[in-house]
């Protein structure tokens, strides 16, 4: 491909990475309400009510929504940064589109459609107040959108990459890591979004047990909106003990298996790079996890967990793609009676 999707997908891998950040701190922040509105905030598509007019403007067209300005450009921000990776993953599509006759653009175009689908979640998460299904399913396709775009970048970085001979067992650690880790990323955002990181204060027990009282029936429930169960009555603290201990008790087999595979990788010389990677991105986000714990969820320290689980994803996708690389040889055959350098490559 050109150097010019080469540097814009770059470019969008890095934005994707800083959208999800975004997301986080907006989300821990308090801030996931601070425009009423979508696409706008209190009806401007440009900055927020901030003068005295606009505020009183914008509080006669929301009525019993105050303005928080400070929480709207939060939001407002987060939705520029989306906005403009949208926009660059569009420009993607289109160049990829236009080499099709040497390259299939199947990722592009699959990468357009899980904007416009988180952008109807980011709608949603508005309109929906926070409905926990919703804005789990919004950090989800963020995810999704970074581990696309990584996914091309790690096939433009390596186009002609040497394959690498791979028992069936490695295969089958590195995809069980990567769903392990697709598992806990969606249980983290189960947490976040039922404010259910502070539930437990201690570690590595939870409220002084190692099995404390939880309610899974009524913390699994999807269909129903925050801090309430499926019926409307409030979500008792068993809930949301049982949402934080399952991500927590997860997250111990994410290190067993992600880990495993990271030893394995550093058993290879061809694999080594990709081991240490995975380990130290796993090592990162365990440390990051029970520090949050430890410190009752600081901001900076929570908006990097998230981040973290991103670096994790792009460290697992990594390597998934160096054990999983296609071998090119397996389309060469020998023309019988000529020398292996006049083989007839198909």
């Amino acid at each position: 491909m050109s150097r010019a999707y080469r540097t814009l997908l770059s470019t969008a891998l890095l934005l994707a990475l800083v959208v999800v950040s975004l997301g986080a701190y907006v989300r821990l922040s308090d801030a996931g309400l601070g425009c009423p509105d979508w696409p706008g905030c209190y009806g401007q598509l440009i900055g927020v009510p901030e003068q005295a007019h606009d505020v009183h403007a914008a509080q006669s067209a929301f009525p019993g929504k105050p303005v928080e300005a400070p929480k709207a450009w939060k939001e407002m921000i987060h939705r520029y940064a989306a906005g403009t990776l949208g926009l660059a993953i569009a420009a993607l599509a289109v160049l990829a589109w236009r080499a099709r006759a040497r390259r299939r653009p199947w990722l592009e175009i699959a990468l357009v459609g899980v904007v416009l689908i988180q952008a109807l979640l980011g709608m949603l998460t508005v309109t929906k107040l926070l409905k926990p299904v919703i804005v789990t399913s919004h950090l989800l396709g963020g995810m999704s959108t970074l581990a696309l775009l990584a996914l091309l970048w790690l096939r433009e970085r390596h186009p002609g990459r040497q394959p690498v001979s791979t028992p069936p067992g490695l295969r089958l650690l590195a995809a069980a890591a990567l769903l392990a880790i697709l598992v806990q990323i969606a249980l983290g955002g189960w947490v976040s979004s039922n404010y259910a990181a502070a539930i437990c204060a201690d570690f590595p027990t939870c409220q002084g047990s190692w099995w404390p009282e939880m309610d899974t029936h009524h913390a699994f429930t999807l269909d129903r909106e925050l801090g309430a169960t499926a019926s409307g009555a409030l979500l008792p603290g068993a809930a949301l003990t049982a949402i934080h201990w399952t991500h927590r008790l997860f997250a111990g087999l994410v290190l067993i298996v992600a880990g495993g595979l990271g030893l394995r990788l550093l058993t290879r010389a061809e694999t080594r790079t990709c081991g240490r990677m995975l380990l130290a991105a796993l090592g990162l986000q365990i440390g990051l996890g029970i520090a949050n714990v430890l410190l009752q969820l600081p901001l900076p320290l929570a908006v990097a967990h998230n981040t973290g689980a991103a670096l994790l994803l792009c460290a697992t996708l990594a390597a998934v793609s160096r054990v999983f690389t296609r071998n090119e040889a397996r389309g060469r055959f020998p023309a019988a009676g000529f020398p292996r350098r006049f083989q007839v490559v198909r």
